[in-house]
């Protein structure tokens, strides 16, 4: 159950295989289940009227599944789906393109829709309400607004930052799902579900391994069901138990909470360079050779919520959590608010 775009650069097998995986209707799209409930009933409104179901921003952490329920939207819709990212339109001419090509009762997934274009936000505006964009012909005081009707769809707007979007924005769309990391029970039905898939004979205990490291992430726990598969191909002729699962996930740098090189990493450079913060994310993450970007967006978040890490005003601190998780000893308690 793949909730995560299906990665353009994968092999054509690959591709398949996270396609296979994905739940194709609510009923089957486990963990998030007031979420469910929620779209469930502006669906099912929706086609009790005759009409397209009102805008939906999906928002969370990468890897919840807000492409698989823009997908499931339009399934249960009965609807075609278009695709597309906020960083692809950068002008307002791109949008329009897309938009007058929309057929009636289309969805229109727009995926960090808070990259988007200011003029390309903009025209989103009138689209949203007034199922119209006005294309703008000429230049200067001789420029020309032309309006052009498009048929009623539903846009799908996902972000990872829903801070990032203006007021205006998300104030046009009718139903707003915040999604929120899996419990562990939900990623052991989710991995059991794409290991029967896989073709992989998963016993309980190796599900449960895999769910625990999972970081509440379907995306992830998928990858790591994976790389299982493949470890006890070729190391043990395709036989898989809770030793074998450890020992796969150990080789790829997964520990039993779910931390990867790169959180691990990041803790240790606070710890042992910074004497455990405070520290600014820009110096931690030169030091841990990342961009900022990566270190605020993909480790943080998961450190914050393990209790590993805080953001404070003079910068990230680790916690006593942190120092016993790597063995090390705190020092002496800090000023860590700049008092």
């Amino acid at each position: 159950m793949e909730h995560s775009a299906v990665d353009p650069w994968a092999e054509p097998e690959e591709r398949a295989v996270e396609a296979a995986l994905r739940p194709a209707t609510l009923d089957d799209f486990e963990g998030q289940p007031r979420v469910n409930d929620q779209l469930g009933l502006v669906l099912a409104a929706a086609k009790h009227r005759g009409t397209t179901p009102d805008h939906v921003l999906l928002s969370g952490p990468p890897g919840l599944g807000k492409t698989t329920l823009a997908m499931i939207i339009a399934s249960e819709m009965g609807a075609p789906l278009r695709i597309s990212s906020g960083p692809a339109i950068q002008h307002a001419g791109d949008l329009a393109a897309i938009l007058s090509g929309l057929v009636e009762g289309e969805v229109f997934f727009l995926d960090e829709i808070h990259r988007m274009s200011r003029p390309a936000e903009e025209m989103l505006y009138l689209a949203m309400e007034d199922f119209r964009v006005d294309v703008v012909v000429g230049k200067g005081p001789g420029a020309t607004a032309i309006p052009i009707d498009i048929p009623p769809f539903t846009l799908v707007g996902a972000t990872t930052r829903s801070g990032m979007l203006p007021g205006p924005l998300r104030d046009r769309f009718g139903f707003t799902a915040q999604l929120d990391f899996y419990e562990a029970e939900a990623l052991e039905h989710i991995v059991r579900r794409s290991a029967t898939v896989l073709d992989v004979a998963l016993d309980e205990d190796s599900a449960r391994e895999i769910a625990l490291r999972s970081r509440g992430t379907p995306r992830i726990a998928n990858r790591l069901l994976r790389r299982v598969r493949d470890y006890s191909q070729v190391r043990h002729a395709g036989k898989v138990d809770r030793t074998i699962t450890s020992e796969a996930l150990d080789l790829y740098e997964v520990d039993r909470l779910g931390l990867d090189r790169l959180d691990r990493a990041v803790l240790e450079a606070i710890c042992t360079k910074f004497g455990g913060g405070p520290v600014g994310l820009s110096t931690l993450a030169i030091s841990v050779g990342e961009e900022t970007e990566t270190v605020e967006e993909v480790a943080e978040p998961f450190l914050v919520r393990l209790g590993f890490l805080m953001r404070t005003p003079r910068g990230r601190v680790a916690t006593s959590l942190a120092w016993e998780h790597l063995g090390l000893t705190p020092p002496a308690q800090q000023d860590l608010f700049g008092g």
